[in-house]
């Protein structure tokens, strides 16, 4: 059984190495990604000139009349002192070809005191710039900018798939690091003094030990990140029941015109204070999403620049017809069956947001610590394999002689 293991898990980690190394390595990083993409590019979070800011509103409509092929997908709804609004955009359809307009840029800032524009980018554009960094490691984690093809996004899928074998080859690993009761010291020992191969074997096999627990909620995490609704959520609904998904609840009629969705915007914002309240919602209305295929727009509540949620299961999340302003979903943090609470928990542990600052030093470290398990599984790999070849050719030359006696006998 424990040969079987063995090759299980040398084939589940040669297969799955090139992925973690690049998921860990960006992981640790994308951590602090509003921090380092903020440091990294001042002048598009830091508004240039002081004075109150203007309404949310108002600053979307200029934009959208500065270029009548864009339309705001995502606004906050107020903004931290001295900083930008910062809007996500798509593009609307061109009447005359009824495909998008091409639009170079995703994602605006603008001064929210006048309302000029102080940036555009695309982001997660595959780019190396200074401004597109974060947003590309960010990208590059979670789809490897692996293309969509019928209707299959294969960047999700293999991060998917891999998070699963890990999931599994983590198990595997946990049974392997203990193979009996007297040796359990070592599993969890380093010979540093040692160096060489002995530390780097140790590295892998201990330093699998010591973060077993970390890298267990990390890989099942990142399934859901990933599969949440094509597995995570109806194995979840097996066992428990689970209130319809916020952002994937359908609402009744035709796609909103340009019109109707300006008008529908004000509607909901001017009732989103009120509809917190109703639903006992004491964050204020934070951030405001546009899903017009849907004749929906969804709108959570935080405070300004909480948008990723400091702590906790994260921020409630209300969904509103856009025709009619009836909430038809909602995603309110500690409410729920269990199995919604698992639901709410995967984001807020994979980023390690769930225990705030501390949480996210643990993700970021972990994330190194998944590189180096990549790395050092390897290397012990490849020592392993010269050792079988050689083992291989030291056979073949010690019984080419017997096998030439045999002939000459014969």
């Amino acid at each position: 059984m424990r040969a079987l293991l063995v090759r299980l898990h040398r084939w589940l980690g040669l297969g799955t190495a090139a992925f973690l190394f690049l998921a860990g390595l960006t992981g640790a990083v994308i951590a602090w990604d509003h921090e380092l993409d903020a440091a990294l590019n001042p002048s598009f979070y830091r508004a240039s000139t002081a004075g109150a800011p203007l309404p949310a509103l108002t600053l979307a409509q200029r934009l959208e009349a500065a270029d009548p092929r864009a339309q705001v997908s995502y606004m906050p709804l107020s903004v931290e002192p001295g900083h930008t609004f910062v809007v996500r955009v798509e593009p609307r359809l061109d009447p005359s070809t009824g495909e998008p307009f091409a639009l170079a840029y995703n994602q605006v800032a603008m001064d929210p005191a006048t309302g000029v524009i102080q940036g555009r980018r695309m982001w997660g554009a595959p780019s190396l710039s200074r401004l597109n960094l974060i947003p590309f490691l960010y990208q590059l984690h979670y789809t490897l900018f692996l293309p969509t093809k019928v209707g299959i996004d294969f960047g999700v899928w293999t991060m998917g798939i891999v998070g699963m074998a890990w999931l599994l080859d983590g198990f595997i690993a946990i049974v392997l690091a203990f193979p009996n009761l007297k040796s359990w010291r070592k599993s969890l020992a380093f010979r540093v003094k040692r160096g060489g191969y002995a530390l780097t074997f140790d590295l892998h096999r201990s330093g699998g030990v010591w973060l077993w627990g970390l890298l267990l909620v990390i890989a099942l995490t990142s399934i859901s990140m990933n599969l949440g609704t094509q597995v995570v959520r109806p194995v979840v609904s097996l066992f428990s029941t689970l209130a319809p998904d916020p952002f994937r609840t359908a609402a009744p009629g035709p796609a909103l015109t340009a019109a109707e969705a300006a008008a529908a915007r004000t509607r909901i914002v001017a009732a989103a204070s009120a509809l917190g309240r109703r639903e006992g919602i004491a964050a204020p209305p934070g951030g405001l999403f546009a899903m017009p295929a849907l004749s929906a727009y969804g709108v959570g509540y935080y405070a300004a620049g909480n948008d990723h949620g400091d702590a906790g299961l994260g921020n409630p999340w209300l969904v509103m017809n856009a025709r009619t302003g009836e909430v038809i979903a909602r995603q309110i943090p500690g409410r729920g069956s269990a199995g919604d609470l698992f639901i709410q928990a995967q984001f807020p542990l994979h980023s390690g947001r769930i225990a705030g600052l501390p949480g996210r030093i643990a993700i970021s470290f972990t994330g190194v610590a998944v590189a180096m398990l990549s790395v050092t599984g390897m290397l012990i790999w490849l020592k392993k394999a010269r050792a079988r070849r050689k083992s291989a050719r030291k056979d073949e030359t010690e019984a080419r002689p017997v096998r030439t006696r045999e002939r000459a006998a014969g």
